[in-house]
Order: C-alpha cells, then structure tokens, then sequence
C-alpha cells in the first residue's frame, strides 16, 4: 500500500484503516483524522462557499508528504502511516483529506496523526479556490496553522501577520 496518494476520487475509511493495519499484529491503536469541505470560510454564513478547487504539483506534492511521514515515523513510535489528499472541484460536506496513522499505543498514534495533519495545512503544496456567491478566490495560508506547527518546533511562516 502506498502512504500517499493524491487522487480526484472520493476514499472509504474503513478501507483504508484495514490496509494499514494488514498483517501487522502489533497494531495496538489507529488514529484518523478526516477533513471535509465546510460551507464557509472563516466568519462567513452558511452557504457562501459553494464549491472548493484544489490544484498540487504533480510529483513534488507526494514527495513532500512523504518526508513528512518520515518526519513522523523518526519523532514519533508509530508503525505505518497514510495519507490521501483529493484535488479537483469539491462541494461542501466531500471529504478531502485522511491522514491515519498505526501505533502501538494511542498516544503516539494521535501525536502523529495530529503532527500530519498540522504539517499538512502549512508544507504541503496544494492552492485552495473557493466559489462564493461574489466569485472566485484564492485561500490564503493562516496564522493559525503556522502556530499550530510552530508547537511541534516546525517554524513556518506562510501566512502573512495581519
């Protein structure tokens, strides 16, 4: 099974749990985070987001996930872990990322997944377009998502102070 897969096609969780575990009886705990399109962005009301675009650089996006992961599997004691990320247009309520991750113990399970998921929002190269009734615009990075890493001991500073 590969650890990454950037794909347009929709995923099934219990799917993808199942082949992460398989044959690895020393599995003692999967941690998994699905991420959804939302209906808004931010302060905005429901419905002003009416589609999501993602767009990746074909090759460069799966190897900077994958060093990611092996950020994760030297700082953390987990066994395997996966992450699927769709691109293309997307409505609200679609799934649009899985990051699960195997351990023996939960604990290191849902650092990893977290530390993944946090890595993701601010390394990973993809740009988010969202549609809204005024048009279309581009996603910027967030502060927040650079702190959030900046806990791991990651600086990252893609989001412009405001």
């Amino acid at each position: 099974m590969a650890r990454v897969s950037i794909q347009t096609e929709d995923f099934d969780l219990g799917a993808e749990v199942a082949a992460l575990r398989a044959g690895d009886a020393g599995v003692g705990a999967v941690a998994s985070f699905i991420g959804t399109v939302r209906d808004r962005n931010g302060g905005g009301s429901a419905g002003d987001i009416s589609a999501m675009e993602l767009e990746h650089y074909p090759g460069m996006t799966e190897k900077s996930i994958e060093q990611m992961i092996d950020a994760a599997l030297a700082r953390f004691d987990i066994r395997a872990a996966r992450v699927i990320h769709r691109v293309g247009l997307l409505q609200p309520g679609e799934q649009i990322v899985l990051v699960a991750v195997s351990s023996a113990h939960r604990g290191q399970a849902f650092q990893a997944c977290e530390f993944l998921m946090d890595y993701l929002k601010t390394q990973a190269p993809f740009w988010k377009k969202e549609t809204t009734p005024e048009g279309a615009r581009w996603v910027d990075a967030r502060v927040a998502d650079d702190a959030a890493l900046a806990r791991w001991g990651i600086a990252a500073q893609n989001a412009a102070a405001v």
